[in-house]
Protein backbone atom coordinates (compact mmCIF):
# COMPACT_ATOMS: atom_id res chain seq x y z
CA UNK A 1 0.00 0.00 0.00
CA UNK A 2 0.97 3.91 -0.60
CA UNK A 3 0.52 6.15 1.59
CA UNK A 4 0.18 9.78 2.14
CA UNK A 5 0.55 11.17 5.59
CA UNK A 6 -1.39 14.78 5.96
CA UNK A 7 -0.66 17.31 8.78
CA UNK A 8 -3.40 19.95 8.20
CA UNK A 9 -2.94 23.30 9.18
CA UNK A 10 -4.01 26.74 8.30
CA UNK A 11 -0.52 28.01 6.57
CA UNK A 12 0.98 25.21 5.85
CA UNK A 13 -0.04 21.16 4.88
CA UNK A 14 2.87 19.23 5.93
CA UNK A 15 2.78 15.67 3.39
CA UNK A 16 5.28 12.64 3.30
CA UNK A 17 5.09 9.55 1.40
CA UNK A 18 5.63 5.76 2.09
CA UNK A 19 5.56 2.76 0.00
CA UNK A 20 7.25 0.80 2.57
CA UNK A 21 6.41 0.21 6.02
CA UNK A 22 9.63 0.94 7.10
CA UNK A 23 10.98 3.93 4.99
CA UNK A 24 8.72 7.26 5.15
CA UNK A 25 9.92 10.32 2.97
CA UNK A 26 8.96 13.84 3.96
CA UNK A 27 7.66 15.49 0.78
CA UNK A 28 7.56 19.24 0.15
CA UNK A 29 4.61 20.58 1.96
CA UNK A 30 1.68 23.14 0.38
CA UNK A 31 1.50 26.51 1.14
CA UNK A 32 -2.14 27.54 1.82
CA UNK A 33 -3.56 30.59 0.48
CA UNK A 34 -7.36 29.14 0.59
CA UNK A 35 -9.01 25.74 0.53
CA UNK A 36 -9.46 25.39 -2.94
CA UNK A 37 -6.22 26.09 -4.05
CA UNK A 38 -4.97 23.93 -1.01
CA UNK A 39 -7.12 20.92 -1.37
CA UNK A 40 -6.33 21.00 -5.85
CA UNK A 41 -2.62 20.82 -4.75
CA UNK A 42 -3.08 18.09 -2.27
CA UNK A 43 -4.85 16.14 -4.84
CA UNK A 44 -2.17 16.76 -7.55
CA UNK A 45 0.22 14.95 -4.69
CA UNK A 46 -2.03 12.15 -4.43
CA UNK A 47 -2.23 11.33 -7.83
CA UNK A 48 1.25 11.80 -8.37
CA UNK A 49 2.44 10.02 -6.03
CA UNK A 50 -0.48 6.98 -6.84
CA UNK A 51 -1.71 6.86 -3.43
CA UNK A 52 -4.13 3.95 -1.88
CA UNK A 53 -4.64 5.80 1.46
CA UNK A 54 -4.59 8.80 3.67
CA UNK A 55 -3.31 9.52 7.19
CA UNK A 56 -4.00 12.65 8.62
CA UNK A 57 -2.76 13.24 11.94
CA UNK A 58 -5.49 14.52 14.38
CA UNK A 59 -5.57 15.61 18.11
CA UNK A 60 -7.07 12.13 19.50
CA UNK A 61 -9.09 12.47 22.68
CA UNK A 62 -9.26 15.84 22.86
CA UNK A 63 -12.60 18.67 23.19
CA UNK A 64 -11.73 19.53 19.54
CA UNK A 65 -11.33 15.97 18.00
CA UNK A 66 -15.19 16.23 16.95
CA UNK A 67 -14.13 19.61 15.13
CA UNK A 68 -11.43 18.72 13.78
CA UNK A 69 -12.42 15.77 12.22
CA UNK A 70 -15.39 17.57 10.87
CA UNK A 71 -13.04 19.94 9.59
CA UNK A 72 -10.41 17.39 8.13
CA UNK A 73 -13.47 15.74 6.19
CA UNK A 74 -14.60 18.70 4.23
CA UNK A 75 -10.46 19.37 3.57
CA UNK A 76 -10.93 15.50 2.08
CA UNK A 77 -14.13 16.34 0.06
CA UNK A 78 -12.91 19.05 -1.54
CA UNK A 79 -9.67 17.00 -2.52
CA UNK A 80 -12.10 14.03 -3.94
CA UNK A 81 -9.94 11.22 -2.57
CA UNK A 82 -11.29 7.86 -3.20
CA UNK A 83 -9.04 6.13 -0.92
CA UNK A 84 -9.43 5.03 2.42
CA UNK A 85 -8.29 7.82 5.45
CA UNK A 86 -7.16 7.09 9.05
CA UNK A 87 -6.51 9.04 11.35
CA UNK A 88 -3.63 9.42 13.58
CA UNK A 89 -2.59 10.86 17.11
CA UNK A 90 -0.59 14.00 15.70
CA UNK A 91 0.01 14.46 19.88
CA UNK A 92 3.76 16.43 20.02
CA UNK A 93 4.53 15.60 16.29
CA UNK A 94 5.33 19.42 16.00
CA UNK A 95 7.59 19.71 18.93
CA UNK A 96 9.44 16.18 17.86
CA UNK A 97 9.82 17.78 14.37
CA UNK A 98 11.25 21.04 15.63
CA UNK A 99 13.80 19.36 17.75
CA UNK A 100 14.71 17.04 14.79
CA UNK A 101 15.70 20.55 13.07
CA UNK A 102 19.10 21.35 14.46
CA UNK A 103 19.97 25.00 14.23
CA UNK A 104 18.84 28.36 12.50
CA UNK A 105 16.71 26.17 10.11
CA UNK A 106 14.20 25.19 12.22
CA UNK A 107 13.21 28.12 12.19
CA UNK A 108 12.67 29.25 8.32
CA UNK A 109 8.43 28.89 7.75
CA UNK A 110 8.91 27.09 4.18
CA UNK A 111 6.96 23.95 5.41
CA UNK A 112 10.13 21.70 6.39
CA UNK A 113 8.57 21.52 9.97
CA UNK A 114 5.05 20.41 8.62
CA UNK A 115 6.49 17.79 6.10
CA UNK A 116 8.46 15.98 8.88
CA UNK A 117 5.36 16.32 11.63
CA UNK A 118 3.05 14.34 8.79
CA UNK A 119 6.43 11.65 8.65
CA UNK A 120 6.42 11.91 12.52
CA UNK A 121 2.93 10.99 11.49
CA UNK A 122 2.88 8.70 9.46
CA UNK A 123 5.78 6.48 11.14
CA UNK A 124 3.30 5.89 13.98
CA UNK A 125 0.62 4.74 11.93
CA UNK A 126 2.58 2.45 10.40
CA UNK A 127 4.21 1.31 13.74
CA UNK A 128 0.78 0.64 14.71
CA UNK A 129 -0.11 -1.63 11.84
CA UNK A 130 2.88 -3.75 12.06
CA UNK A 131 2.28 -3.91 15.86
CA UNK A 132 -1.05 -5.17 14.99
Amino acid sequence: MKYIAIDLGLKRIGLAYSAHKDIVTPLPAVQRKNREQASREVKKVLDEWEVDAVVVGIPLGGSSEDEMKRRIAHFMNLVDFKGEIFYQDEAGSSKEAESMMKGEIKQIRDGRVDSISAMIILQRFLRTLREA
